[in-house]
């Protein structure tokens, strides 16, 4: 049988499947791949319609609508980071309504057990947003850390990093806490179904790694290449809550693991230390220069992420 490749997106909304799969072609091989790719299309599950077709990914760095998103006026002083992990949690667990928002102390005072570590990832991720907002544009020489891409004031640059902590950790969330995990490894589970025979690529960005990675550690399937971009699973607050202890699934020949050093998703960048055999994962380090340094379509474009896919399929697949 010939080769196939099984996407699985990440956090936030997306445009409609069929357009998704192309893009992830494209972006990968250089074309759409028929029917030797498919994409395993959670979204509906946390949002009613798909973006509109072409519409930025608010999730790549791009606001919704124009400049919305990023539009803070000139001087505004950000949200407080604890204020900020404050009313992310309170919306994550679905506590809307008028009230301000608590003190940080009294909400981790109202943590379950078992959601603290999962906060604690949060707070981390917020910091680094503030502090990669911190970095200097053209206009800033002195600044210590690049970020060519976001050619924005500080305000906007830490609007369009908030975006990714609050869409990212609400999903996640969700995953794990508001009862989507197993709809979500379902939707994974029927996009592998009948692939198996032929040489086998699972490919996950973001919140897509987590679901791929427990649909494989439970399924126990040959995978020939297993590949995630800007993935979570390397920081151990997310490690807590896998339905199994870290390991390379069973069935997973390879493993490669990239990631931005600014992508605060990612946050933790080597996945051998804690997922044996080590000798099965290669860890890369990526230049992602989107909006936010998360976006997919950098990610797989990258030398690193294409050539170990290409090579399954030949010829960058036909």
């Amino acid at each position: 049988m010939p080769p196939s490749v099984v996407y699985v997106h990440g956090n936030g909304n997306k445009v409609r499947p069929e357009l998704l799969k192309s893009q992830w072609d494209t972006a990968l091989f250089g074309h759409d791949m028929g029917a030797a790719s498919r994409m395993a299309y959670w979204a509906p599950l946390r949002y009613p319609e798909p973006l509109p077709d072409f519409g930025p990914d608010p999730l790549d760095g791009a606001p919704e609508r124009d400049e919305e998103a990023v539009d803070v006026p000139a001087g505004a002083a950000p949200e407080p980071p604890e204020d900020f992990v404050a009313r992310t949690l309170q919306e994550a667990r679905g506590e809307t309504g008028a009230a301000a928002v608590e003190e940080s102390a009294a909400v981790a005072g109202r943590l379950r057990p078992d959601e603290s570590a999962l906060a604690d990832w949060l707070r981390d991720m917020t910091y680094l947003a503030d502090t990669l907002a911190e970095a200097g544009t053209p206009e800033e020489p002195s600044a210590a850390l690049p970020l060519e891409a976001l050619w924005l004031p500080r305000s906007g640059r830490t609007a369009v990093f908030r975006l990714l902590v609050q869409h990212a950790f609400k999903d996640v969330y969700a995953y794990f806490f508001g009862g989507a995990g197993p709809a979500m490894r379902e939707v994974v589970a029927r996009a592998l179904d009948g692939l198996d025979g032929g040489p086998l690529v699972v490919v996950g960005h973001s919140l897509g790694t987590i679901i791929a990675y427990e649909v494989l550690q439970e399924q126990g399937r040959a995978v020939d290449l297993l590949v995630t971009v800007g993935s979570p699973l390397a920081v151990s607050e997310v490690q807590d809550h896998l339905a199994r202890p870290p390991a390379v699934p069973a069935g997973v020949t390879a493993w490669r693991n990239a990631s931005d050093l600014r992508d605060l998703v990612a946050l933790d960048h080597t996945l051998r230390p804690e997922y044996a055999p080590q000798e099965r994962i290669t860890d890369v380090l990526v230049t992602n220069d989107s909006r936010n340094h998360h976006g997919i379509a950098e990610y797989l474009s990258q030398r690193e992420v294409r050539e170990p896919v290409q090579r399954i399929f030949g010829d960058g697949g036909g």
